[in-house]
């Protein structure tokens, strides 16, 4: 059994747990999924203030904070304990096209040339990093949640934010990865 864990699963079988996740989550507890509102529910939890956004009842939350608890630890179980040695699998055609784009090093899950400390000091890595992680916050925020929100939630409930959320979300993305990735690989 615990063979069977190591080894890499196809994309369907996460799909499927995933999808389970929504009305496990509605049928028992009648609990919306999403990752992004629990940092908000943390940082009420943690720093409480007069500000508006984060005064609420976040104990209403607090299964949300497990959920993302139970996250950590599974990450950190199936790193210790469930790792596979054998190296990330990129399709031969996605790493000439980067290698074109001069990224080179592909042994780790996320390529060294962009995500390490090393790099963070360069401007393409701060941009990456650091502009970048503003963004996806800036953005979230601004979405109303997060692409696992939106696309995994919200779509499965018909909401016409979610939908609108997730088009932009991959309209985004597209662009990104054809139009704006290209040119700070340049960097």
């Amino acid at each position: 059994m615990l063979e069977l864990l190591k080894q890499p699963w196809s994309w369907w079988a996460a799909g499927i747990i995933i999808g389970l996740t929504v009305p496990t989550l509605l049928i028992l507890g009648n609990k919306s999924f999403g990752i992004s509102s629990s940092m908000r529910h943390l940082c009420a939890m943690c720093f409480p203030a007069k500000l508006p956004f984060f005064n609420y009842d976040w104990k209403k939350e607090i299964w949300n904070i497990f959920f993302i608890v139970g996250v950590a630890i599974g990450g950190f179980v199936a790193v210790q304990f469930l790792g596979n040695d054998e190296p990330v699998k990129i399709a031969a055609e996605t790493q000439q096209e980067l290698r074109e784009q001069g990224v080179s090093s592909f042994g780790e899950l996320l390529p060294a040339d962009i995500f390490s400390w090393e790099s963070l000091l360069t401007l393409r890595g701060f941009i990456f990093m650091v502009i970048g992680g503003f963004m996806v916050g800036f953005g979230t925020r601004w979405a109303g949640g997060c692409t696992s929100g939106h696309a995994i939630m919200g779509l499965s409930n018909l909401q016409w934010p979610s939908l609108v959320a997730t088009i932009s979300f991959m309209v985004g993305g597209f662009f990104m990865t054809w139009v704006i990735l290209p040119f700070l690989l340049g960097l």
